[in-house]
């Protein structure tokens, strides 16, 4: 408990646990029995809390951690101790690179250069690294290029100390363009098939994160999957053959208002007077803005949920302050009544796929973007059905 914990929350969101482990559990049984789970937590935990998500993720039974970086890495390692594997899918700069020995972390290699540095270092550390080679098949960012990728296997085949533990590749639009998605992973085992020394069945071969699950086939070489935002209950691709498994989001986002007040016809309201009132209006100003991760981008688009109802955004969303129109509400609400933002209330419900849309960006922005300012309550209930 720190020193704020004294005072009442003017906005806060709130984090199903048991749901999350549902989740989970759902995704892995939509998936062949061989298929290891990587869970991806990068950005604490999408914005949901590293520390808890993590530490649930252990007990719902995981295969490997998937973070950014060493740091995140390293946070997962003081959380739960040896035992964990955790692959780090950003680049490891190499002032990090010893701390890939400390805390017995995965690089990803994308470069003869990569290899050559850590097999020196590995040699005099008189220690061994496993790593996972990252093939680019059309993303552009991290990877070898897929027609240059024997050099970087001849590399690593010669390495004494580096141990290939897993290869993959990452799918640039695989939630809607599956033409390409499909070329993507025909260069990306073209590019493995080409490598005598290896037996795929020995290592983790991965390609589909949320997204690609959308062509996910069972009878793919692939033993591996990534899983961020789905986890999360989050699925905005209507079409991915995932859409279907009952997942269920685990976040919410909730405010209070503050004030609730009438303003006549022709009121221009917010900075920039960039609402005009067309008609006697009873507004209610909620304590939340972009300070806490209400996207400015909403400013005369998004909705908030009073009473289970949409009621719209007026004028600009601030730093601190949002103001709502609750004419319509049959009963007016009062200061410190509950605003919905993201979630469910009284039977009505806004996703985070759809304040996003709103705000002309994706879930994962949204859920990276709601700031430290907002605390995170935890749900921690058993995990049933």
């Amino acid at each position: 408990m720190n020193g704020l914990d004294q005072f009442p929350r003017r906005c806060w969101a709130e984090i199903d646990l048991a749901a999350l482990e549902r989740n989970l559990n759902a995704i892995k049984n939509a998936l062949p029995p061989r298929i290891r789970y990587i869970a991806v937590v990068k950005a604490d935990a999408y914005g949901h809390g590293m520390h808890q998500t993590v530490a649930r993720l252990m007990q719902a039974g995981i295969d490997m951690y998937g973070v950014a970086n060493v740091a995140e890495a390293a946070t997962i390692r003081e959380i739960g101790g040896s035992g964990w594997s955790i692959l780090i899918l950003g680049a490891t700069l190499r002032e990090e690179a010893q701390f890939l020995f400390e805390y017995d972390l995965i690089p990803t290699l994308s470069s003869v250069e990569e290899v050559r540095f850590l097999d020196d270092l590995a040699e005099k550390r008189d220690a061994n690294l496993r790593v996972h080679i990252k093939v680019d098949t059309g993303m552009g960012r991290l990877g070898i290029w897929h027609e240059d990728a024997d050099e970087l296997f001849e590399a690593m085949r010669t390495a004494k100390r580096l141990k290939l533990d897993g290869i993959y590749t990452h799918f640039s639009h695989a939630e809607t363009d599956v033409e390409f998605t499909e070329r993507q992973r025909r260069r990306f085992m073209t590019a493995i098939t080409r490598v005598n020394w290896i037996n795929p069945a020995e290592l983790l071969i991965h390609a589909d994160n949320s997204a690609g699950l959308t062509s996910f086939s069972r009878e793919s070489a692939y033993n591996a999957v990534r899983i961020g935002l789905l986890q999360f209950g989050i699925t905005p691709y209507a079409q991915s053959l995932f859409a279907k498994v009952p997942t269920n989001p685990i976040f919410s986002f909730k405010t209070r208002i503050s004030l609730v007040k009438r303003l006549p016809a022709g009121t221009e309201v917010s900075y920039g007077r960039t609402c005009r009132l067309k008609r006697e209006s009873r507004v209610a100003i909620l304590c939340a803005g972009y300070g806490d991760g209400i996207p400015r981008s909403l400013s005369n688009k998004g909705f908030a949920l009073i009473q289970g109802k949409r009621c719209p955004y007026l004028g600009r969303v601030t730093m601190d302050q949002t103001i709502i129109d609750v004419t319509d509400l049959e009963v007016s609400p009062q200061a410190g009544d509950e605003a919905c933002l993201i979630g469910f209330q009284d039977g009505g419900e806004i996703k985070v796929e759809q304040f996003a849309r709103w705000a002309g960006t994706i879930s994962w922005e949204i859920l990276c973007s709601i700031t430290k300012r907002v605390p995170r309550i935890y749900k921690t209930s058993i995990a049933t059905g």
